[in-house]
């Protein structure tokens, strides 16, 4: 089993940052992938960034050049960057870890963002 804890999020208005971060514990295997999705209401889940444990990252084309995914292999916890905020950037945000080779995800809690105009 791998926990996820997530923090960050809130209120901003746009064209503000906000940093979001997710830290795994538990049965930590060392290929895998760390990411971020979010959730609008009334829409589904969508990718938001992605990071491997090599370091290789994956944006979704609407957060590319502002928003930045990194992550802290020593910590197992992956971290997301986001500038320039737009409403449309309002949702919940989860973070998800893939064991690679058990292509098994683990999910977060979920936390809010709100991007005000």
């Amino acid at each position: 089993q791998v926990q996820l804890v997530e923090s960050g999020g809130g209120l901003v208005q746009a064209g503000g940052s906000l940093g979001l971060s997710c830290a795994a514990s538990g049965s930590i295997f060392a290929s895998n992938v760390m990411g971020w999705y979010r959730q609008a209401p009334g829409k589904q889940r969508e990718l938001v960034a992605t990071i491997t444990s090599g370091g290789s990252t994956n944006y979704a084309d609407s957060v590319k050049g502002r928003f930045t995914i990194s992550r802290n292999n020593a910590k197992n916890t992956v971290y997301l960057q986001m500038n320039s905020l737009k409403p449309e950037d309002t949702a919940v945000y989860y973070c998800k870890f893939t064991i690679i080779f058990k292509a098994i995800d683990y999910w977060g809690q979920g936390t809010q963002v709100t991007v005000s105009s």
